[in-house]
């Protein structure tokens, strides 16, 4: 595969409007209180046949304090007390989670804490839910699984990073933004080098086998300038993967972000111009373009699992275990179990209420149907890899692929007299200046966007 990307500000500019990230399809947009713990326990059982081995999602929610900038499911708390009862029913659902599925012969292969800020736990409450989770599921004790946690660096003592790799954790992905004090207290998060560089040098003495670090542009107060200063400390210490993220400022939809004075934000050029400068630099120092905002080092495995054509995409982004059955676990967590999708409650209170009456808290999902299936093996494939084999895809899914998709197929030509593709008789290939639009190739594919009329997705770029 030709591992390259190409920038084209003309391209960017026409095609910048919103869409799904992917993380799924269908997308959480279409999940449905029809699909019901019930719904979800039958899926849970029915995924024994298969014997896939099994993901692990955990959602901590606390923060100690609230970015302006954030998106995700939190709770901003000075108070460290509301952490037991969590983690204690966090331990109950993972007894009603384990029952569902076959123990001995389903091991987790993958486990994620995320956040919120899961070092916002004790190490004794971090121990406890370990335990918990040893308890309930098989997991490896070779070090060979893929198990990561989400670092606030500004959450760590001298001893965490070494109790988190003696629990078994092994990848970590250490959250940054920018190191510029005037974005930094724009956003309402001030953090400095010392205390992100100390945490990733342990993590590298204790041996951690990945370390990412997350960026976003878009901010208050960036430039190519002020970003590109950022850019150059983190490259000193060549972390394995790098997220660079974009700024989606909505704040009718997210509260926080109400704080952030919109004056201050850089001009859309200026914003196109820090990711330009931003790609550019990240692939004259040798990282691959895996993908959305994805960056990784040619030896990671993320890059060798793109080379192989092993790669996969989930909620946690981009992944190496595209066989697993996704265990979502806490508040607002998302999991996919055989053919369906779900996510339980978002509330605290209802999160307790839940597991307190000995139900498993999902609120919504999706069954997956035949159409939604095949839609998502084209869209996985494209995104993951920008490239179709036609052929094998038809082989795979017993079809034939212009005439089930003779309307995109149509569409699809716009994309290549515009430079984005090639449409062949045996693939479909994303050129190098369309792989920064790849979700619009996708979105191409997606049938439930054509029968929206809500706008409910950010920005591609």
């Amino acid at each position: 595969m030709q591992q390259t990307t190409i920038f084209d500000i003309d391209l960017i500019r026409r095609y910048d409007k919103a869409g799904p990230r992917y993380t799924s399809y269908p997308t959480a947009v279409q999940f449905h209180s029809g699909f019901d713990e019930a719904a979800y326990r039958e899926y849970a059982q029915n995924s024994n046949a298969t014997l896939n081995p099994l993901s692990l999602y955990v959602h901590i929610p606390f923060c100690d304090t609230a970015c302006f900038y954030c998106a995700c499911n939190k709770v901003a708390t000075k108070n460290r007390s509301l952490a037991a009862p969590y983690v204690a029913h966090l331990r109950q659902e993972m007894a009603f989670q384990s029952a569902l599925f076959n123990r001995e012969h389903r091991p987790v292969t993958q486990l994620h804490w995320g956040g919120g800020t899961p070092t916002f736990l004790s190490h004794t409450e971090m121990h406890d839910l370990m335990q918990g989770t040893k308890a309930h599921f098989q997991l490896l004790d070779d070090d060979s699984g893929e198990y990561s946690i989400e670092i606030d660096p500004r959450e760590t003592q001298s001893d965490t990073i070494a109790l988190l790799r003696e629990l078994g954790f092994n990848r970590m992905s250490l959250g940054v933004q920018d190191f510029d004090p005037k974005v930094q207290k724009a956003v309402n998060r001030i953090q400095s080098e010392e205390q992100t560089f100390a945490v990733l040098e342990a993590a590298r003495r204790e041996g951690f086998k990945s370390i990412s670090l997350d960026l976003i542009y878009g901010l208050p107060h960036q430039s190519v300038d002020s970003f590109s200063k950022t850019l150059e400390k983190i490259l000193t210490v060549k972390p394995d993967r790098l997220s660079i993220f974009n700024y989606a400022h909505l704040p009718t939809r997210f509260k926080p972000q109400r704080r952030i004075n919109e004056t201050d934000l850089p001009t859309p050029a200026e914003k196109l111009a820090i990711l330009q400068h931003t790609i550019n630099r990240l692939i004259e120092a040798g990282y691959v373009y895996i993908g959305m905002d994805h960056f990784a080092l040619p030896d990671d495995e993320l890059a060798i699992a793109q080379r192989n054509g092993t790669l996969y995409r989930n909620f946690q982004g981009y992944s190496t275990h595209a066989d697993c059955d996704l265990i979502g676990l806490g508040i607002t967590s998302i999991g996919k179990v055989s053919d369906s999708y779900s996510q339980n409650v978002k509330t605290l209170d209802e999160y307790y209420a839940q597991i307190d009456a000995k139900h498993i808290p999902v609120f919504r999902g999706i069954a997956l149907n035949a159409d939604d299936k095949l839609r998502r093996a084209v869209i996985t494939q494209l995104i993951c890899h920008f490239t179709l084999d036609i052929p094998a895809i038809e082989q795979e899914c017993q079809f034939d692929f212009k005439d089930y998709f003779s309307t995109e197929w149509a569409e699809l030509e716009t994309m290549q007299d515009d430079g984005l593709l090639v449409r062949g008789e045996q693939q479909i290939e994303i050129l190098p200046a369309g792989r920064l639009l790849v979700r619009n190739i996708c979105m191409t594919f997606d049938a439930y966007l054509r029968q929206s009329k809500e706008q409910k997705f950010s920005k591609v770029i």
